[in-house]
């Protein structure tokens, strides 16, 4: 056979595998558009959730006269319509219903608050003006209820989405382009982790094609010239570029306007790991554009506001929770013999050591039993933790599992050595085994909670909590350490990865 025949046959080979993965992967990933769907659905939500905020706010207001509900005058009815149809729409100029952001991260929940703050000084500065009667006394009770309405809304819809994704519904589907090594890293960490993102086929370079290639168990449905065409006929939401010798930007400019006809969005990966999204800044120049990341700043204003904000939650968290810290007070000195509280002394910012309160679960002497230390155990990397430890005691158990235990660290925030959020607090026997990365936990203050909790606690594999920790050390935010202190109290409440 010749050399032109059997490139032939090969190409027909080729052609055939390719049409077959099309139509299976076609048949599989093609789903409608759940983006527009669901963005109605959250208009809608969030058009409902402020109406009944103006409509509480007139009747705060209307409480003087003899039926509230029935004495709604006709201004009041403007007000509850206007703030119904502008609020929605100043949350869609901040691109609060950005596909890109939804159940993402805090950035959602950013651009919710930013987008209510800006229509409060706008109407704010309209009643001043307008001098419409009682306008400012309806503002001071809709906006504050408005935004906790709409901000635990969307932590209901944030929640049902990922009960959505977790069955593999309601992604988007990406056609992953670039070099086998490359489009191998992306497949994973897209495909093998929790993600609204789904890579559902590969392109690669010619000479990578191969009949029934896979990536991760994701087809290779064919070579880079032929990416756009392969997006529209597998329904991908999004071509991602891995990266590769062959992409030029000649060649990811022309595949560009090759799929801006048929609606599929083009991606550019950038080679940065475990960088949020506010460090990154894109800044555009004649003929390229510069990405711009920000430094790791572990002073100024924001940590300041930081320290604030720990201690005024901290106070209120104590106050609330009083009753339970008496109560937990009096089962540990009722079972067993031994002091309320255990001190033990953990390493803070800068790698001061402080005396870390917790309430005793183990017996008397517990910290010097080497028969038990030196014993094989289930902590990760340098971390000693034992699901059977047979120092606990019966009530220490109970605690340990529901975190009761760790209460009294609000004490500890109150003094200014820890965070509510942050890394976790180390031992001074893990610090001297740390690696240079590792120290770097070492830049924030410690946290009763943090990433490495509400990520798997116990259960998590060194690297993992290691990586968990410097990640919220170099890219925290206010909206972010509240997502993280409300994903703790459902992880503490079902138990998950304590022992």
């Amino acid at each position: 056979m010749s050399i032109t025949g059997a490139q032939q046959r090969t190409r027909n080979a080729l052609a055939g595998v390719r049409a077959a993965r099309l139509r299976e992967v076609r048949a599989i990933f093609r789903a409608g558009s759940w983006q527009t769907a669901y963005r109605r659905r959250l208009m809608w939500s969030d058009g409902l959730l402020v109406a009944l905020a103006a409509l509480l706010a007139v009747v705060v207001n209307n409480l003087g006269d003899w039926m509230p509900l029935g004495g709604v005058r006709a201004d009041q009815l403007v007000f509850i319509a206007v703030v119904s149809v502008v609020w929605p729409v100043s949350i869609a100029l901040s691109r609060g219903y950005d596909v890109r952001v939804f159940a993402s991260g805090p950035q959602e929940f950013e651009r919710v608050f930013n987008a209510t703050l800006r229509l409060f000084a706008v109407l704010a500065l309209g009643a001043f003006l307008l001098s419409w009667p009682g306008l400012r006394s309806y503002l001071l009770v809709a906006f504050p209820v408005g935004l906790v309405l709409l901000l635990l809304g969307r932590w209901q819809w944030r929640g049902w989405l990922r009960r959505r994704r977790a069955r593999g519904e309601s992604t988007t589907s990406v056609l992953a382009v670039g070099l086998h090594d490359q489009t191998e890293r992306l497949v994973r960490e897209l495909n093998e982790r929790p993600s609204g993102y789904r890579v559902v086929g590969v392109c690669c370079p010619p000479a990578e094609v191969r009949p029934g290639q896979e990536v991760l168990g994701v087809p290779v449905l064919g070579d880079l010239d032929g990416a756009a065409t392969i997006a529209a006929q597998v329904g991908a939401d999004c071509v991602a570029v891995a990266g590769s010798d062959h992409m030029t930007a000649d060649a990811v400019r022309r595949l560009g306007w090759e799929l801006e006809p048929v609606g599929v969005d083009l991606m550019l990966m950038a080679e940065l790991a475990d960088v949020a999204g506010p460090r990154i800044t894109v800044t555009p120049e004649q003929s390229v554009s510069l990405l711009h990341v920000d430094a790791p700043r572990f002073v100024g204003p924001k940590y300041v506001a930081k320290t604030i904000m720990d201690w005024l939650g901290a106070a209120l968290i104590t106050l609330l929770v009083l009753p339970v810290l008496v109560g937990v007070a009096l089962v540990v000195a009722l079972t067993s013999r031994g002091p309320v509280f255990y001190r033990q002394h953990r390493v803070g910012r800068g790698g001061r050591t402080f005396p870390m309160l917790k309430f005793r679960t183990m017996r008397v002497g517990a910290d010097t039993e080497t028969t038990v230390l030196e014993a094989d155990h289930d902590g990760a990397g340098v971390l000693f933790k034992r699901r059977d430890d047979p120092r606990i005691t019966r009530a220490g158990r109970t605690l340990r599992r529901y975190s009761l235990d760790e209460l009294p660290q609000l004490f500890n925030v109150l003094a200014g050595q820890m965070s509510l959020v942050g890394p976790r607090p180390p031992l001074p026997q893990e610090v001297t085994r740390y690696e240079a990365r590792m120290r770097r936990r070492l830049l924030v203050k410690p946290g009763i909670t943090g990433l490495w909790q509400v990520g798997g606690r116990s259960d998590l594999p060194w690297e993992e909590a290691v990586r968990l920790d410097v990640y919220y050390a170099e890219n925290w935010t206010p909206f972010g350490d509240l997502l993280i202190l409300a994903r703790t109290a459902k992880v503490v409440l079902g138990a998950q990865g304590a022992y």
